[in-house]
Order: structure tokens, then C-alpha cells, then sequence
């Protein structure tokens, strides 16, 4: 299956990758009922379709782990903000290593409210970037208090962050399993950090 063709299940079943066996169970019962045909108020039969393929290949474990390869491995691909071609160091570097930082940290807390924190090491592997040339990009959000270092030393996205993901809409989230286009324009300046207090 290529990235193109890749299919979330997670996604689908609304779970973390993480979800234990009783979790995708209890979901997909619930999206289930939702989305079947016969269900009048909300019955979407390609909805259906979609959980009960999800459900097929996460509910069996080894067909799960053998996803979960290819699910890692697409994920890793999807968040690359810089290919061997292209410096990661530089003004309009930083911008976008600030943009993939905050739109990671974004889905994450969408995706996973009860863990919401990433490590800078699984920044380094979704982002394709060394840490030493994330340091610079972390201490600027979080001087601006658009993320925050957790005890556990796991990187949140604050409130304000998300303001800023939400106001310029294109600043990472994923669509169709790509990070969209950055602007030209740079939306992240000091003096708009103030206009959020």
C-alpha cells in the first residue's frame, strides 16, 4: 500500500495508536451502531464500511502489528518537514521547524487529550530534524507560551498555541496524510504573541 493509498484505521476508529484491545472493542461498538445502514438519524453505509475494515485488521493482532508497521513508518514519512535537498537552518527554516513543531504537538493533544506530551526524540524521527536544530524552535514557542516542557520532559501545546494553529489554518495540520502548504507570510511574530494576553 502506497502513502497515498494509506488508510488510518486509527483514525477512523477515532483511537490512539496505543489503544488496548477493550478500548477498540468499545469504540468500534459504539461507531458501529452509529454509522450502520439501518440507523435513521445517523446511518452512513461508506462510514460503515470504513469502521468495519478498521475494525477487521485492529481487532485481529496480527494483522495489528503487521499494520503497525506500515502505520509508523507513514507517520514518520507524513511529518517531514525538510528533505536531504532542502537546509534546515535559516530564517524561513526555523519558521517552518516552529509550524511542524506546533501542528505535531496540536494533533497530538487533538488526537490524544490523556497523553497529550511528545518527546524531543519522537520530534527528531516525525520531523526528519536533528535535535540541536530543534532546540532553537522549542525555546521560542515556549517563550511565547505556545508549548510548555512537562516534568516528564514531554512537550505540550498550550491554550495560546492552539490559537495559533487554529487562526492560520495552514500551519501544519494534516490533510490527507501530508502537512499542507506554509505561507509566505510570517505569522509568528513577538509582537503577536502580545495580542493573545
Amino acid at each position: 500500500m502506497s502513502q497515498n493509498q494509506f488508510v488510518d484505521f486509527y483514525e477512523i476508529l477515532q483511537v490512539s495508536p496505543n489503544a488496548d484491545q477493550d478500548t477498540i472493542q468499545r469504540v468500534f461498538r459504539l461507531l458501529a451502531q452509529r454509522f450502520h445502514p439501518d440507523n435513521k438519524d445517523s446511518g452512513n453505509e461508506g462510514a460503515f464500511k470504513e469502521v468495519m475494515d478498521a475494525y477487521r485488521v485492529l481487532n485481529d493482532p496480527e494483522q495489528r502489528a503487521a499494520y503497525d508497521v506500515e502505520h509508523r513508518q507513514v507517520k514518520k514519512v507524513t511529518w517531514q518537514i525538510f528533505d536531504q535537498s532542502t537546509a534546515s537552518q535559516g530564517v524561513e527554516a526555523e519558521k517552518r521547524k516552529r509550524k511542524g513543531i506546533l501542528a505535531l504537538l496540536y494533533n497530538k493533544r487533538l488526537n490524544e487529550p490523556e497523553a497529550p506530551g511528545i518527546s524531543i526524540r519522537e520530534m527528531e524521527d516525525l520531523l526528519g530534524c536533528p535535535r540541536e536544530h530543534l532546540e532553537f524552535s522549542l525555546w521560542y514557542l515556549k517563550e511565547n507560551q505556545w508549548a510548555v516542557r512537562g516534568d516528564n520532559g514531554r512537550h505540550v501545546i498550550t491554550a495560546k498555541g492552539v490559537d495559533i494553529v487554529e487562526r492560520d489554518g495552514e500551519v501544519g495540520i494534516v490533510d490527507q496524510h501530508h502537512l499542507l502548504p506554509l505561507p509566505q507570510s510570517t505569522p509568528m511574530e513577538p509582537d503577536e504573541a502580545i495580542a493573545w494576553n
